[in-house]
């Protein structure tokens, strides 16, 4: 009785395989949710591909993955005074740490630790770095050699919203390396453009890939709840812990999943063509009107929220009678797997 994510083991690992052939200095990347999978499944997966380098979002993270992956672990998150777990990582040589100000790199510097870490310059994505007018002072606290530098890391916006990266990755790359020398690592390069820089910067570069690793390629991933009870309902008869009206005589679907599992959650939408903000209007316009179309799928439709998703279940009305699941079937479910949590994953032969 559960929300399931079921993968074809051999599919997924096929696609793993080809993004690894196609990527020279693949990191792969496993935050937050592990991308519907978890975080240490993921671990799993990267030691089998055979990488040297795990990336991670928290310091919080770096326990969750270190005990199945054997090579070194990078936390994306820059580096703070104070941050819980944080300070703890420093001393373990396996653990490499963003740091996107001066005054933190200072302050690592003069830990008398020597952590390792990577250096962030500031991109048009404006989120997290250094700026180049600030590397004359990264140059001074590195004259102290009170830190390991493994690199420079650049984290770019999306190529789709910018046309390439490439001019922009290869101008802050070559303003670092001008102050140290060493690997540079990226975060949205197209494979055009990485071999560009590849082929200009004359040093190793690496890539973080997370997204197109892990959810890319054609893979047929499905995620699936369970019905927990169905009841049937008069038009005008009031239901769950709002008592709406329903507008006519159909079932009430209990199903597995609720906003424990992610359902229901949203993101700011990243609609760009007319169409697409046309359907955002719309479903707005009914969400106004007290309903909003659920991500559960029974007898070949889309159904309505009855009312807004408990913890762990959700209730849906379907209309009529016909197509009704029995207590027990199992219906499909849209999840977004950078925000959802299943209860089991399910890699099929």
């Amino acid at each position: 009785m559960s929300v399931v994510l079921r993968v074809p083991a051999a599919d997924w690992r096929a696609h793993q395989r080809r993004v690894l052939a196609a990527t020279p200095g693949l990191v792969p990347v496993a935050k937050g949710n592990g991308y519907g999978f978890g975080l240490a499944r993921l671990a799993t997966e990267a030691a089998a591909l055979g990488v040297d380098t795990l990336a991670v979002g928290t310091p919080s993270e770096v326990d969750a993955v270190r005990d199945v992956f054997d090579g070194q672990v990078v936390v994306l998150q820059p580096w703070r005074p104070g941050e819980p777990g944080a300070e703890e990582l420093l001393s373990d040589e396996r653990v490499v740490h963003t740091v996107s100000r001066v005054s933190d790199l200072a302050h690592l510097a003069a830990s008398g630790l020597r952590p390792r870490v990577l250096l962030e310059l500031l991109t048009s994505m404006k989120r997290h770095g250094m700026r180049v007018d600030e590397l004359p002072a990264v140059r001074k606290v590195l004259a102290e050699d009170g830190v390991d530098v493994v690199g420079w890391t650049i984290h770019l916006p999306m190529p789709a919203a910018t046309g390439g990266n490439a001019a922009e990755a290869e101008r802050l790359a070559k303003a670092g390396l001008a102050v140290r020398t060493g690997r540079v690592w990226f975060s949205h390069l197209t494979g055009a453009d990485h071999d560009r820089l590849r082929a200009t910067l004359y040093t190793e570069t690496r890539v973080r890939v997370g997204t197109e690793l892990w959810l890319g390629g054609s893979v047929r991933r499905r995620t699936s709840a369970t019905v927990l009870d169905v009841h049937p309902v008069k038009r005008g008869e009031k239901v769950g812990y709002w008592q709406r009206s329903m507008p006519g005589d159909g079932h009430v679907v209990v199903v597995s999943g609720g906003t424990a599992h992610g359902i229901a959650l949203e993101a700011p939408t990243s609609a760009a063509t007319g169409r697409q903000r046309l359907i955002s209007a719309v479903n707005g316009s009914v969400e106004a009107l007290g309903w909003a179309r659920s991500p559960f799928t029974i007898a070949g439709k889309k159904r309505w929220f009855v009312e807004p998703p408990h913890m762990q279940a959700s209730m849906v009305y379907v209309p009529g009678s016909k197509g009704i699941p029995a207590v027990g079937d199992e219906v499909p479910v849209e999840l977004r797997l950078t925000t959802a949590t299943v209860d089991s994953v399910v890699l099929e032969d």
